[in-house]
């Protein structure tokens, strides 16, 4: 009874301290600004769907124009620098692959991958004054917000559409445990079965 209401004592805590320090409305706020560029991203497919050409028929030339390799490649780098392009893109290609199941869990491999090479960079960083002052600089709100939320912050990015890339950089920066940021990030592997799943049943 008495663990119970230490446990009960200890979330209430927590939840006080997350909605002082903002980190509910960050979250919001952060959700909202990913949602816009992918709902007009979903509504281009849609227009291109119906008007232009079937999103699956456009994804089968892509297939056929350019090697996996190369398409792995290009996702890698995004991943590790970043997040420069939208991994939904990258999930909707797997669809028409001949083994959609197995590239989608590549993808979200390479996309953890990409996570600790970011968490890595950010701590490299460290050793160069110069980069490290110019990136502090540039970096500067992800780091304070780093150093508040921690590891809360490494499973939103992971999870949520947040700049996962740029979350693992301002770990590495402010030398967040690597075992601590390596089992948060183990999320970014639900991510991709919720959105694989979703986008499957989009373009079925």
């Amino acid at each position: 009874m008495a663990k119970d209401r230490i446990k009960k004592n200890r979330w209430r805590l927590l939840h006080q301290y997350y909605s002082y320090t903002g980190f509910y409305r960050f979250i919001i706020d952060g959700v909202k600004k990913a949602s816009l560029p992918l709902i007009l991203v979903v509504v281009a497919l849609v227009y291109v769907n119906y008007e232009v050409i079937k999103i699956n028929d456009l994804l089968k030339i892509l297939t056929e124009k350019y090697d996996d390799l190369t398409i792995f490649s290009v996702f890698f780098i995004s991943e590790s620098i970043l997040g420069l392009l939208p991994p939904d893109i990258f999930i909707a290609w797997t669809k028409n692959t001949n083994f959609p199941i197995l590239y989608l869990a590549v993808l979200a491999i390479l996309s953890y991958i990409g996570g600790v090479i970011s968490y890595i960079l950010g701590k490299a960083m460290l050793l160069i004054p110069s980069i490290q002052k110019y990136m502090e600089e540039k970096m500067a709100k992800h780091i304070i917000n780093m150093r508040k939320w921690g590891g809360l912050l490494i499973a939103a990015g992971a999870l949520l559409p947040l700049p996962f890339a740029i979350a693992a950089m301002a770990a590495g920066m402010i030398r967040f445990d690597f075992r601590n940021f390596l089992l948060f990030s183990v999320l970014r592997f639900l991510r991709f079965v919720i959105y694989g799943f979703a986008i499957y049943q989009m373009l079925n």
